[in-house]
């Protein structure tokens, strides 16, 4: 651990000593280590997951390093490497380490093959229903991202180094999670650790030229947006893409929620949604995601079959026969 290291780093890592020696060991222990995260993965998710692979490899390199998930349909391999297919092989005699980042819950792992390892450690920011690794896990419910936990993590680890790649890929996953550092989960400590990756001169200015970049066709997808939004009495606006119009803005289902923040900073709204509709054939759904200015928008996401963060989750109903329903639960909480 470096003196040099910024007070609200050093004392977030004392303040979870223990946790971290059992994670230490577990990486010394294991010479096949796995790093898995959450389906349908944002910029946390691929940034916490590639931040923490890269960093092993960087300073373990005798180490077998591997990682998995689904890929992003525009992050990949724009932002991050596509995900490493593996044969059940390597995962056969169970002698490697998962570790688990940015997802609360079992189902939401994105390959279930994380079950045979012989030591497990999660990393998350998640409230979870039940826990994954129980000898090794650090769960900041409060924390604005899973990168700025991981990240936390191999700064306070004793004669690591951080290289620019690593630094790269945990900002951006911090960015993403805490909105620009706009969400009210972003605190000193999230600046602190920012701060630390800076020290590496990973260049801003490029990282989010990437992260939000645009195309002529994306302008095309606002514009309908917000000629299709409703708001409800209390302020909840929101706007439906049925498949049909995902398909004719050339759009996936996962992609449905990118324009959901035009919302974010207009007077007189208060929560915003994006409703997607999903015709997969195991679970056809509406998809929602969930933003708030102020207040905790968590209970109505957990009621509709999802969760997450006070001002930021998921959820999803069944039919548009159920949007009144779920709209009337949030447009309550502003009353």
């Amino acid at each position: 651990m470096s003196s040099n290291l910024h007070p609200e780093v050093l004392s977030f890592g004392k303040a979870h000593k223990k946790e971290y020696a059992a994670i230490r060991r577990a990486i010394l222990r294991y010479n096949k280590i796995a790093v898995f995260r959450h389906i349908k993965p944002d910029f946390d998710a691929m940034g916490s997951q590639m931040g923490l692979v890269t960093w092993l490899k960087d300073n373990f390199p005798e180490k077998e390093v591997r990682f998995l998930g689904d890929n992003h349909v525009t992050f990949t391999p724009r932002l991050f490497p596509e995900t490493e297919n593996l044969p059940n092989d390597w995962f056969a005699k169970g002698d490697f380490l998962a570790i688990i980042v940015d997802v609360g819950d079992v189902e939401r792992i994105a390959d279930p093959r994380f079950q045979h390892a012989r030591y497990k450690v999660k990393i998350d920011h998640h409230p979870c229903k039940t826990e994954i690794a129980k000898r090794a896990t650090v769960c900041e419910k409060s924390s604005a991202s899973a990168a700025e936990l991981v990240a936390d993590f191999c700064l306070n680890f004793k004669g690591a180094k951080m290289s620019q790649e690593a630094a790269r890929y945990f900002y951006i996953g911090i960015v993403g999670d805490s909105g620009r550092f706009l969400f009210s989960s972003t605190s000193a400590h999230t600046f602190a650790v920012a701060e630390e990756l800076l020290k590496t001169g990973i260049n801003i200015n490029k990282i989010y030229l990437a992260m939000y970049q645009k195309t002529i066709q994306s302008l095309k997808n606002q514009a309908y947006v917000l000629s299709h939004f409703s708001v409800t009495p209390h302020g909840v606006s929101y706007y439906l893409l049925p498949y049909d119009v995902q398909q004719e803005l050339k759009i996936t289902t996962e992609q449905g929620k990118e324009n959901v923040n035009l919302f974010s900073n207009i007077e007189g709204i208060n929560a915003w949604c994006s409703i997607t509709e999903d015709v997969d054939k195991k679970e056809p759904c509406w998809r929602i995601s969930i933003r708030s200015k102020e207040k905790d928008i968590s209970g109505v996401a957990n009621k509709w079959g999802g969760g997450g963060h006070a001002q930021a989750s998921g959820a999803k109903i069944k039919d548009l026969s159920e949007l009144n329903a779920f709209l009337q639960d949030l447009d309550d909480l502003f009353r």
